[in-house]
């Protein structure tokens, strides 16, 4: 048996090392995947990076948090509201034989004032600042490194601009572009990014890092002559470059984004493929909805006085923070313009109850919901149970 004794191995081709030799017999190697299919796990910062759980809807109008999981929908100065909206990979694409099922896509309404130059659109996934600071990256050094990966696909030939803002501290700003994308066409992005001494990311659950991986426009009051790849300080006036207006004009363009990744590390490794029921479970940190087609149980409750009950919840996985409550009401018969129906006995009473989070626990896993006018004649202290009515949700928000 003989010993091959080296410093480093690189490919002919390559202008660096894939292995690095120490003399304690370590090695340091820049692995982008495993031969066979497998994925290297835990490194995914980003949840829900393959669009797989859409808890809010599958499509919608709506700004904020209204689609898929993660994804914070921002939009403004539109004529014509565009639609983000969970899709399929089609079949015999790249991202679908790679293991990408579903996408974020977003059609452009139609626009017909132009570009103006307050108008913007674009989408942020929002990363807790200590998710950042513990994630092993060493973000004030220039030789440490974070790489953003993602399939990204757009019906307008042009190029675009992603970003990263930080929260924390003086808010710095990183800038990169695509590249001009062939109409469409599936192109994979890869940035590879350098820490650096303005950063800043505290141990707590608050924003840290917002990463727009593509900017389908931005108006001139929001953009500036700048340097890309680099960090500079935030300016709301100078986000990005002056913005390409094609697919911003182009009525209905479409944009669609799968496979979202963000790791520590000088390299793109292969996607780290999670099962729906760990990204759901992630998800519902941020969200827990609850309600779809047919009624779902929500809990045992207790009567505040003749009109107003106390619901005790248990919530699947402790959520980031105290949550807010919201519904999504019925449409349809004796149903319409509720969402609740507490029994008593056998005895239920629908309503579109009020609610507020009154008591949560400290780790944010159990909840006292107050709902007001949700039934009427109690006596304190009766028990009830409740559920939603068929096509009605309760969400309980803890997003960033």
């Amino acid at each position: 048996m003989s010993t091959l004794k080296v410093d480093a191995i690189r490919h002919n081709s390559a202008t660096s090392d894939a292995i690095t030799t120490a003399a304690d017999g370590t090695c340091t190697a820049r692995i982008t995947g495993i031969t066979g299919g497998g994925g290297l796990s835990h490194r995914n910062l980003i949840i829900n990076g393959a669009m797989q759980v859409a808890q809010y809807g599958t499509s919608s109008t709506d700004a904020g948090y209204s689609t898929i999981d993660r994804i914070n929908r921002q939009v403004s100065g539109t004529d014509e509201s565009p639609t983000f909206a969970q899709v399929d990979v089609a079949s015999g694409t790249t991202p679908y034989t790679l293991g990408f099922r579903k996408c974020l896509k977003i059609t452009n309404g139609n626009q017909t004032s132009g570009a103006g130059s307050s108008d913007y659109l674009y989408f942020w996934y929002i990363l807790e600042a200590q998710d950042v600071a513990n994630s092993g990256w060493n973000y004030t050094s220039a030789s440490s490194y974070i790489t953003i990966s993602y399939w990204v696909k757009s019906s307008v030939a042009q190029n675009f601009y992603g970003m990263m803002q930080t929260a924390d501290g003086t808010a710095q700003n990183y800038v990169w572009e695509t590249g001009s994308l062939s109409a469409d066409t599936w192109t994979k992005i890869t940035k590879t990014i350098p820490g650096n001494s303005n950063l800043q990311f505290d141990n707590d659950a608050n924003a840290g890092l917002y990463v727009a991986p593509i900017r389908a426009f931005d108006g001139t009051d929001r953009t500036a002559s700048m340097s890309l790849n680099t960090w500079a300080a935030y300016s709301g006036s100078s986000r990005t470059p002056d913005a390409t207006s094609t697919w911003y004009t182009t009525n209905d363009a479409t944009l669609e984004v799968t496979g979202l990744q963000l790791e520590v590390g000088s390299v793109a490794t292969d996607f780290e493929h999670r099962s729906y029921g760990d990204e759901l479970a992630r998800c519902q940190r941020y969200c827990v909805v609850i309600g779809a087609d047919q009624e779902m149980h929500l809990g045992t409750a207790n009567a505040y006085n003749s009109t107003n009950i106390n619901l005790s919840m248990h919530v699947p996985v402790a959520v980031r923070a105290k949550p807010t409550a919201s519904v999504v009401l019925a449409t349809s018969g004796d149903n319409a313009n509720k969402w609740l129906q507490a029994y008593m006995g056998a005895t239920g009473s629908k309503s579109n109850a009020s609610i507020s989070v009154s008591d949560c626990s400290e780790g944010h896993a159990q909840m006292r919901l107050y709902l007001q006018n949700a039934h009427s004649g109690l006596s304190v202290g009766q028990a009830l149970w409740c559920h939603t009515l068929p096509d009605a949700k309760l969400i309980l928000s803890a997003e960033l």
